[in-house]
Parts: C-alpha cells; sequence; structure tokens
C-alpha cells in the first residue's frame, strides 16, 4: 500500500465535551469520504492526544492538516501554518503539533508542511456531552475544511491561511 500524501490528524477525547471536536470533525469527514470516494490520497487519523510516536505518521507526507479542539481561538475556528517548535509539552505526556513537526525534524529532516485547524470549544469537563455552541463551530469547520481540501496545496493552504478571516464570511469565499 502506498503512503497518502495528505495526513488529517485529528486530536481529542470524546468523552469530555467539546475536546471530542477533533474526532468529531473525522467522524464527518471520513462519512463524506464514504459518500464522495475518490479520496486515495488521503489518510485519516485520530487519537486521544499526540505523542512522540506520532512523528512517525508524518513520514512521506505532502501536507498534514492537524485538528484539534482549542479554548483560545476565536469562534467558530482558526487555521494556521505551523512550524516545528520544542516547547513545553515536549517533555510531558502530549505533544502540540508543533513540538510533533519538532520531533520529526530532529529525527529526520524538515517536516512537511503542517497545519493547525482549531475549532473552538467551551467546555472540557468529563463526562459531558458537546456543547451547542461546540456543535455550530463544527458546522463552520467542516465546511471550511471541505472547500481547503478542493485546494489541498502548500500554497493554496498558505495563502488561505493568510487571508482568513473569522468563520464562515472566509469559507464562502474560498
Amino acid at each position: 500500500m502506498s503512503i497518502r500524501r495528505l495526513l488529517i490528524l485529528a486530536v481529542g477525547n470524546p468523552s469530555r465535551g467539546d475536546d471530542a471536536l477533533g474526532p468529531l470533525f473525522l467522524d464527518r469527514l471520513a462519512a463524506l469520504r464514504e459518500q464522495e470516494g475518490g479520496w486515495d490520497n488521503i489518510e485519516l487519523l485520530t487519537d486521544f492526544q499526540l505523542q512522540i510516536e506520532h512523528a512517525v505518521d508524518l513520514e512521506n507526507r505532502d501536507l498534514v492538516l492537524f485538528v484539534d479542539a482549542s479554548v483560545s481561538c476565536p469562534p467558530p475556528y482558526q487555521f494556521t501554518p505551523l512550524q516545528p517548535a520544542r516547547d513545553t509539552s515536549y517533555t510531558s505526556h502530549a505533544l502540540s503539533p508543533a513540538a510533533v513537526l519538532h520531533v520529526y525534524q530532529q529525527i529526520n529532516a524538515n517536516p512537511p508542511p503542517a497545519f493547525l485547524l482549531a475549532i473552538r470549544g467551551e467546555s472540557f469537563e468529563l463526562g459531558n456531552s458537546l456543547t451547542s455552541g461546540a456543535e455550530e463551530n463544527l458546522k463552520a469547520a467542516f465546511g471550511f475544511a471541505e472547500q481547503l481540501l478542493k485546494q489541498a496545496t502548500e500554497e493554496n493552504w498558505k495563502r488561505i491561511s493568510k487571508l482568513q478571516c473569522k468563520g464562515l464570511s472566509f469559507c464562502s469565499s474560498v
């Protein structure tokens, strides 16, 4: 089996309220892939948290999209390019996307171009379900991602990240 050139790696714990945004995003993307077909070049991967081992998943990729819930991004979502960075998460049990890129850089060479789609969440308590605000943010982020995947090149994504406005006002113009 050949390596799929675009990796979409979603992170989050479905049992912790809005932390489920990443896995739910990936579930919807998987359903869309099943419905449409023709996504042979895209791999979908999800996990509760990023680990050092995820650096191996970046091998031979042309483009990587990390998807995660965030309490600090503006609603409904934020799309940004990533650079390798050793941060405080580097020595913890879970890594940031930038730290995963840094690990890759340490064991290989320059990592593939990577971007973060952060979806705004509100409540991350264990046992809670997704909040209505997070559900709306997920819908907006998913609509944005559908357009993003139609233009899946590093150059296009860099351009889009520079032009991004808040929410759907930009999605409709992608």
